[in-house]
């Protein structure tokens, strides 16, 4: 850790100053998010719709190599090339230090941890309460699963129980194989931290994995930054990117990036020119924005459609392959919050061949 680049004056940092929080905004803040009329914003006001796949379509593998399934917030199970891998595994019912207090989830997980097909490899992008839960690594030890994380976050897996031999820790710009995959740590903007640790003791980091066919990004937490075109020159192109576009804010614009900036970084990655399937993540699940709780995804499909960009919005746990034409069926709208009627009208879905989409509406 001591040796890495990013590890200046005792602690972790980003290559360019980054505030957490802006000076002066933490009771402005606090404002908005206990008025009354802040958190009915950021809640649905129906449950919001899972999607239960019968364990023999769990276990049938993707006709194309290649299958994508968003579990809510960051968590994603990636089948790719014969091999499973789980990003930022998040099972628990609060992202907090305790199990009474803290942001609840808002929907049910699509599948319970222990009927969950075993995985591969385990992926964390950093060790915040949302995208690091110590129950679910409890819970994926008895897979066997490798254990693939930033520098530092191998001492709370061992704390845990993970066995040593399992866990591989990786500056930026390492790599490791696992079952044919190479995974990657590549740059991110954020930060870290649990409890009342202090300084910034463990690494975060976005991630690539490689595999013989397919490759994929997963942005982890970060703010907008000029690395994404370098990822994307370095390890790219991708058939899907998994981007942070939600729980962002005036209040902190340096560590989370907006729904657009979400889309423009996944645009950087591919040169410049949108390629492959923009899955948006880190939003839906858990309340920890002052944005309205469907304004994420909205905004990005939006972004995407100006783009010419294929976005896929599934409902939580509900697959898909990127190699299948895009389907995004607006079912946020059905129990999202006011402004629904300022919002654009929905237009038909069209593949990029051309195939009228709009009955999936």
């Amino acid at each position: 850790m001591r040796r890495s680049p990013q590890f200046v004056d005792g602690q972790f940092r980003n290559p360019v100053p980054t505030r957490q929080l802006l000076h002066g905004s933490a009771l402005p803040m606090a404002r908005t998010q206990l008025s009354r009329e802040g958190r009915l914003r950021r809640a649905p006001v129906g449950p919001i719709p899972v999607h239960r796949q019968a364990p023999e379509d769990r276990r049938r593998p993707p006709a194309s190599g290649l299958r994508l399934t968003w579990m809510g917030h960051s968590s994603v199970l990636v089948e790719i090339d014969g091999r499973r891998v789980l990003f930022d595994p998040v099972w628990g019912e609060r992202c907090s230090p305790v199990t009474w207090a803290g942001p609840k989830r808002m929907h049910p997980v699509p599948v319970e941890l222990d009927e969950l097909e075993p995985v591969d490899v385990v992926v964390i992008s950093h060790d915040h309460y949302d995208h690091l839960d110590m129950s679910t690594v409890r819970g994926l030890i008895r897979t066997g699963a490798a254990f693939v994380v930033p520098l530092g976050i191998g001492a709370d897996l061992e704390f845990w129980g993970v066995p040593a031999e399992r866990i591989t820790e990786l500056d930026w710009h390492e790599s490791t194989r696992t079952g044919g995959l190479t995974l990657t740590a590549t740059p991110a903007q954020h930060f870290c931290g649990r409890g009342l640790r202090g300084p910034q003791h463990t690494l975060w980091a976005s991630w690539v994995v490689a595999g013989p066919e397919h490759r994929v990004y997963h942005s982890g937490d970060t703010g907008y930054f000029p690395g994404f075109a370098e990822i994307g020159a370095a390890h790219g192109p991708f058939d899907a990117t998994m981007m942070q576009i939600g729980a962002y804010s005036d209040f902190w614009p340096d560590i989370h990036m907006t729904p657009e900036e979400g889309l423009r970084a996944h645009v950087d990655l591919s040169g410049g020119t949108p390629e492959g399937v923009l899955l948006p993540i880190h939003w839906g699940t858990f309340n920890l924005a002052p944005h309205p709780w469907s304004e994420p995804v909205e905004r990005t499909v939006m972004a995407g459609r100006r783009a010419g960009a294929q976005i896929a919005a599934p409902p939580p746990g509900k697959p898909f392959e990127p190699a299948d034409p895009p389907v995004v069926a607006p079912w946020w709208r059905a129990i999202a919050v006011p402004p629904v009627q300022g919002w654009p009208a929905w237009p038909p879905v069209v593949s990029p061949a051309g195939a009228d989409l709009a009955a999936e509406r």
